[in-house]
């Protein structure tokens, strides 16, 4: 299995959100990111919704709305490191299953989400071993740019206490386009392969 990792001398930058941060509570930021959403609507957008993590997941199959729009959702079944037991099946077409070590990129993770994206079915993927954080990295950079179409991506972000700028606690939205692209490649390329 070919790994990519952070150099610990990058790690700072992974950090950061990749996108906007919609700070507050989680009954805050959902509010926020459906009305987002409406207002894309309105504006003659249809809107594509990629979920990384267990909290974003729950938050988003809990809203109706919010719900109808979700493509992928990946998950690993731990928040914070404790176990916890989806029930999100039902929503969804397909159910797979995949390994991604912690604090890694399994390369294979880069055509298999690009597949899943083409496929265009509704989708849960559960890592089996390792987690899903770092896929954020690899589906960013496998969602196509396509007019009239915003996909986004969501996940949660800690709060960064120690960090030299703090950020708090809040849901990240990544909406696809050309200058996240470019930023993704940025930091896939500071990666180190093993």
């Amino acid at each position: 299995m070919k790994l990519l990792r952070i150099p610990k001398e990058e790690r700072h930058r992974f950090a950061l959100p990749l996108g906007q941060l919609i700070a507050g509570k989680r009954e805050h930021t959902i509010k926020k990111v459906e009305e987002i959403s409406k207002n894309l609507l309105e504006q003659g957008y249809k809107i594509r919704f990629y979920l990384v993590g267990d909290v974003v997941t729950k938050d988003f199959m809990a809203n109706e709305f919010l719900r109808d729009h979700v493509m992928l959702s990946i998950i690993d079944e731990k928040t914070q490191r404790n176990e916890t037991r989806s029930r999100f099946e039902e929503y969804f077409e397909s159910v797979l299953t995949f390994e991604n070590p912690v604090g890694c990129i399994n390369a294979e993770s880069f055509p298999l989400l690009e597949k899943i994206v083409n496929s265009q079915k509704k989708t849960l993927l559960k890592i089996t071993e390792g987690e899903e954080d770092l896929l954020v990295i690899p589906l960013v950079k496998g969602l196509p740019l396509t007019p009239k179409i915003k996909n986004m991506v969501f996940y949660g972000q800690p709060p960064l206490t120690d960090a030299k700028n703090p950020l708090p606690e809040g849901i990240v939205l990544v909406e696809i386009d050309q200058e996240k692209k470019n930023a993704i490649n940025g930091l896939i390329n500071l990666m180190i392969v093993s």
